[in-house]
């Protein structure tokens, strides 16, 4: 199936369904397409990627990110992105890709996604770490907040996520070439 269909599907899907508060969870029901496949036929990894912006679209469609962002001419942008592969999606199979924002820090907002599949297990997890941009810089959290009319209090982040956090803050190193 067209990614571009799938978009335009979420997008009303996400228009004139249940809206979501900020902190509630995005559940998309998909399939894995042959559009979707690699050579060892099972879902391709770099359609995990494509796919987790589906979800990250459904859930600012839904929770009004969306519209204070298409207002104010502001643009989601990703700067990291960590996924752990678990189990294979083969042809056909049906699952859940559920997007969540789990806190924030100044500038960055930190989402997991899950593809679940319908026995419950976690074919892949992924953690996001985004920001919104705007002309000259970039949106933090009280300004979208302000933007959205809403107060929020973040909710302390696991263990885990933590340090990858902190990793994804530390400048990258070079490796000496010699």
């Amino acid at each position: 199936m067209s990614l571009l269909a799938r978009l335009i599907g979420v997008i009303l899907g996400a228009l004139f369904g249940r809206t979501l508060q900020p902190m509630e969870t995005s559940r998309l029901a998909m399939r894995v397409w042959p559009t979707d496949l690699d050579p060892n036929l099972h879902m391709n990894n770099g359609r995990y990627l494509t796919v987790m912006d589906l979800g990250r679209v459904d859930l600012m469609v839904r929770n009004r990110v969306a519209h204070a962002a298409l207002k104010n001419r502001w643009m989601p942008v990703i700067a990291a992105v960590q996924v752990r592969y678990r189990r294979s999606l083969a042809p056909f199979e049906r699952y859940t890709l559920t997007t969540r924002l789990l806190g924030w820090e100044g500038k960055w907002f930190y989402l997991e996604q899950q593809f679940v599949r319908r026995d419950g297990s976690v074919a892949a997890l992924a953690w996001v770490k985004a920001a919104i941009r705007r002309r000259g810089g970039t949106v933090d959290a009280e300004a979208l907040q302000r933007a959205m009319g809403v107060t929020l209090v973040p909710k302390p982040l696991a263990p885990d996520v933590a340090r990858w956090i902190e990793l994804t803050n530390e400048p990258a190193q070079v490796a000496d070439a010699a």
